[in-house]
This record gives structure tokens, sequence and C-alpha cells, in this order.
């Protein structure tokens, strides 16, 4: 479901197909038995957005945790899974998948935005296609280039200023001829950010360079970028009431810098009624952190994907069939140097099968099953060597050309990462975590919007996270592990509407009713941490004449649970943000608002102290941006 389909052929466009690849090849997702949400670069540009997680958090009411760096990243959570959420959803860029086999998570906000086609969120699990750690879901974006359509010679510059010290300027170009193309983007963003020891320099660069003929499509690519950032850490809640903008002299001093570099290669073609695809990569992710400038902490990751995959469509009379197959294969390498330094190493192979049976009338039949091995060693740790599998099944039912209604059924997993393998009780073994996922969904399309409502459920066995409440002989404290949890339950409500009020304005809503829950144990009937019960946006655009536009949204997230005995919570919160473009012939100008109403509030916070929550991670006041875009 695109983000706003809507403004001045509002009327038609949002009856347009919506097409996908979070199904690792083109679909139209109005078929699909499963939810997707679209965000493309025109929703980008009218929101004034400036990272990819800031997209998903601000034009489809993803809750979002803020990073402890400075460079924009904040943790996305798509179906309630808290402080597991980065392990239990999976980052495809351009077809190459980017966990990491640690808990050091995925710098979202590395990939410039000005690079960005389209971001898709495929919600609930995509264990089938992506493999471990999809039960939540999969966020596929889609850079420009690696789009590959509409090569044309094209230029795009924009600067912008504002409050907190803010000075960033983008640049992106691509240049055409004949088969043959070239993407270009580079930026930079410089600023002091809201707190005292805050502030944070981010630059990247991009390069591809493709060729495509009617039926074959080649190219590589280069990418790299770099934060450098001051480390404020968390207050205490009287350190946060008195001044939210500050630091503590312990840690007056830290900083870190973060590098990022990925190149690619990808190939596709349409052999008859064979699609083919390749995508390998190799990446490299470097992290420092410093006090007083001296290290403490570094590592250096070297990773390499490859995923062959091939679809071959045919038909039966009115019957019509798609078989996808696929292969991925990945090689995780993690060092940490020093006397007490490691080495930590995750190889995954996998195969996978999907088929679609779509029938004269629509109905659309779909199963799919993934057997997947992972091997991981480190040098304190015992190796391990497990097999995994997932499954699906699901149906979509036309009820009318406007109407319809769908079904999914299967089962996903994850398998404990490299940091939760490296500190567990004694002699413990930790298990893969398994979940039997559950999801019906009702779409209905009318002349002037769309209307989707999802109910899920996953019932998870052996959920793996991280126990405070534990006793622990390995802990300095004497409590806390990574466990295995007694059975949990996920289940939610879920609602994306978009309507044209009229050709110039349009409205997109979306909310989310989540339960996390244990449902057995220690923790038996309690709330799972870090989960937002009820989450809503709510977007405007505007057109109020020629050449003017306004763009306004606000985000509600419920309180949420800090601690395992739900007794400390973090409040809830609403933020409003604003901005105004006027296009004089090639260039735009806009002024952009955040936090509009200048709440007080935090999304992050660790520790519950006598029903007190510490631990606190603020968030950013009002912030005026004004921008500058010149296309060429």
């Amino acid at each position: 479901m695109a983000a706003f389909p809507v403004l001045a052929q509002a009327q038609t466009a949002a009856l347009q197909e919506v097409v996908v690849t979070a199904t690792r090849f083109d679909s139209d997702a109005s078929s699909l038995p499963f939810g997707v949400s679209v965000i493309t670069k025109d929703d980008i540009a009218r929101a004034g957005v400036t990272t990819v997680n800031e997209a998903v958090i601000k034009l489809l009411g993803v809750p979002g945790r803020v990073d402890y760096y400075g460079g924009g990243d904040y943790g996305l959570d798509l179906r309630g899974f808290g402080t597991t959420a980065g392990s239990n959803q999976v980052v495809i860029v351009d077809g190459i998948k980017m966990n990491e086999a640690d808990l050091g998570g995925t710098r979202l906000a590395g990939i410039a935005i000005n690079t960005v086609e389209r971001i898709e969120v495929l919600r609930g699990s995509g264990s089938v296609l992506y493999g471990a750690g999809a039960t939540g879901g999969v966020i596929v974006i889609t850079t420009k280039a690696g789009r590959g359509v509409a090569r044309k010679n094209s230029a795009d510059l924009y600067a912008a200023t504002g409050s907190y010290g803010l000075n960033e300027i983008r640049a992106n170009a691509t240049l055409a001829s004949g088969g043959f193309s070239m993407d270009v983007a580079g930026n930079k963003r410089d600023t002091d950010n809201h707190r005292d020891n805050f502030k944070s320099t981010a630059e990247g660069n991009f390069v591809q360079g493709q060729w495509s003929n009617d039926w074959l499509r080649v190219g590589a690519s280069h990418a790299n970028d770099m934060l450098n950032s001051g480390l404020p850490g968390s207050l205490t809640a009287a350190q946060y009431q008195a001044d939210p903008s500050q630091t503590s002299a312990a840690n007056a001093n830290k900083t870190a810098s973060i590098k990022n570099v990925r190149d690619t290669l990808f190939a596709s073609a349409e052999l008859g009624a064979w699609q083919l695809g390749l995508d390998a990569g190799q990446r490299t992710k470097n992290l420092n952190s410093l006090n007083n400038g001296v290290s403490t902490y570094r590592y250096d990751i070297d990773a390499s994907t490859l995923a062959l995959r091939a679809k071959y469509e045919t038909k039966f009379g009115k019957v019509r069939n798609a078989l996808t197959l696929g292969h991925d294969q990945a090689d995780w390498k993690r060092t940490v140097p020093g006397t007490y330094g490691s080495v930590s190493q995750q190889k995954t192979s996998a195969l996978y099968a999907k088929d679609e049976l779509i029938l004269d009338g629509g109905t659309r039949l779909s199963v799919g099953y993934r057997s997947e091995n992972i091997k991981q060693t480190d040098t304190y740790t015992a190796s391990t060597d497990k097999d995994q599998a997932a499954w699906e099944i699901g149906i979509t039912q036309p009820l009318s050309e406007t109407w319809s209604v769908y079904g999914r059924m299967g089962n996903s997993f994850r398998l404990a990462n490299i940091d939760e393998l490296g500190f567990t009780t004694p002699g413990a073994a930790l298990q893969p975590q398994t979940s039997r996922d559950f999801e019906l969904g009702n779409r209905w399309k009318y002349a002037g919007g769309r209307v989707e409502l999802r109910y899920y459920r996953n019932s998870l066995t052996n959920e793996l996270g991280y126990d405070p409440t534990v006793a622990n002989a390995n802990s300095w404290s004497g409590f806390g592990a990574n466990v295995n949890f007694d059975p949990t339950l996920r289940q939610g409500l879920e609602l994306e509407t978009q309507h044209a009020l009229t050709k110039t304005l349009g409205l997109q809503l979306t909310l989310g009713l989540r339960e996390a829950k244990f449902t057995q144990g220690a923790h038996s009937g309690k709330n799972v941490p870090l989960v937002a019960g009820t989450t809503l946006a709510l977007r405007a655009d505007w057109r109020p004449a020629p050449a003017h536009s306004v763009n306004t949204g606000v985000v509600w997230v419920s309180s949420q649970h800090v601690d395992y005995d739900n007794a400390c919570t973090v409040p809830s919160y609403a933020t409003v943000d604003a901005r105004y473009a006027y296009q004089w012939r090639n260039v735009e100008m806009s002024l952009g608002l955040s936090n509009l109403l200048d709440a007080k509030y935090y999304t992050q916070a660790f520790t519950c102290t006598a029903g007190v929550t510490n631990g606190i991670y603020p968030e950013a006041g009002r912030a005026v941006t004004a921008a500058m875009r010149v296309n060429f």
C-alpha cells in the first residue's frame, strides 16, 4: 500500500496497481497474502524526512527508539519485539541482506536518503524468502540506481540549515547513454544535536554503473558512509527533569566512529518464461569507541553475501503458476583486537522454494519452504551447527473488483547471535527460537482511496532475549543473562487507510494495536518491555495553490514498560511535524518544523529503580530546517 497515491489525479491513482519487490521479484501488492507498505521517493520528498528510519516512523507509524549515536539512527520495531526488534526483522538494500550476526544493528541512516527510490515494509514473517530473524517483518530498500528504470540524464542538489547547528548538503546525478548508465551521489551532514557531547558529522558517497538491453541487466556499485559522534550516555530521572540536554561527567569526553563500505555486483535476465537474478555483496564495518581520544573498544566486521534467484511462470488454460527458487549464502566475521579480543564467525547457506497458483477469477494460492544451515564459531564459546526450516501457506480471495480478503500461516525462526551466545548462565545452551505465525487481512479500494485491515498472531517458543532478573554466576552483579524465555505471544491489529478528500488534499492514517506478553513462566501475564500497545500516525498532504504544498503529520505512541515486572514506564508521547514548500521552475524552497509543539519526551530507557524509570535517552525539542533543492 503506497503512502500517498493521491492529489493531482487522486481519483484514479488510488486504484492503480502497486508493484513491490519484497517477494524477490515484482508482484502486485494487492494480490499478496500479507501486508506490504510502500514509501516512494515522492513521499520522502514531500515529507522532508532525512533518513530511512525517519521515513518509516513518520509515514508508516512504526515505533522507533533513538540510537546511542548522533547520526539520526532509530531502532525500528515492526511488530512488538522490544529490545530484540532488530534481531527479529530483516533489512535488504538492493537485494543484499544487511543484518549483522551480533547486537550491533544495521545503520539505516547511513543510506543516503537522496539515493532511495522506494522503501517497502513487509508486515509479518518473511522467513521463507529471507531466512533467520524475519518473524517481525522485512524492510526492503531500493535505490534509484538499483531499480534500474527510467534511465535518463538528471541531477539534484540539496542544501539545508537549521536548529541545533544543522548544516547539510546532498547531491546526486545520473548519466545515461544508450543501454549504459552511471549514478553518483554524495552527502554530508554536520549537527550539534540536542544534547551536550552529541555533536556529529556524517558523510557518504555512492557510485554505480550498469548496462541493460531488452532482456539483460548487469552492473556494479560502491557505497561508503562514515559517522563521527559524541556519546552523551543516559540520564537518571532527576537529571532528565532538571535538564534533558545535559550529559554526565563520566560521558563528557566519550566519542565513537562508524564506517561502512559496501560493494555489490548484480545481474538479472529474462529468458522466455524464466526470470533470473543474482546479487553478490562484500561489505565492511569498523566501529571504534573512545574516551578522551583513547580507544576503549573497537571491532571490524567483514561480510559477504550471495543471492541467486529464479522465477518460472507458465499457464495451464486459465490457470497461471509462478515458481520461485533461490539460494542464499552469507559469511560474516567480526574481529575484536587487543589482549582480550576475539574472533567470531557465522556462515549461512539456504535453499528456498515458493509456488503460487492463480486461478481463473483471481484466487491466489501460495506455499513456500526454506531450509537453512547456520554455523557459528567464537573464541570463547562453543561452536554451533544448526539446521532450521521455515514454511508458509497463503491464500488471497477477491470478493469483487475492489474488495479482497487474504490469510497466511507458517513457521519462522531465529538463532542466538554471537553476542547472545557469549553471555549466558553457566553451562546454558541457547536453543533456536521458533514462531507459529498466523495472519488474516482485508483490502478495499474505492474511487478516492484504499483501506487495509490486518490481524496477526505469533506464538513463540524459546524466544531469545536478555533477562536481567535471572541469577547468573557469570555476571559481575550476579544477575542477568541471555536466555530462552518461556512461551510468549505477539498479536494485534493494523489499519492503513489513504483517502483523497479533494484533488489537492490527501489524508493517510496508520493505526497499530499490539499485544506482546509472556504467557508462561516467571513473567507470565507481564508485557514484554519497550513495546507500545498503541501507535497512531496521521498525515495530510495539501496543495493550496499551484507551486505551493503543505505536508504535516502527527505521531502518537502509547506508554510502554521498561522492566519485566512492569513497574516502570516510558510515558506516552505525541509529536507534530510540518513542512511548507514552494516550487519555482526547477527550484524548490522549503521550511520544515519537527516536534512543532516542543514536546518533552523520550523513546529509550533501560532501568527501573524503586518504581522510577532511569537510563533515559531524551529526544530533541522543536527544530526548524530551511532547505533548497535544485533539479537539473
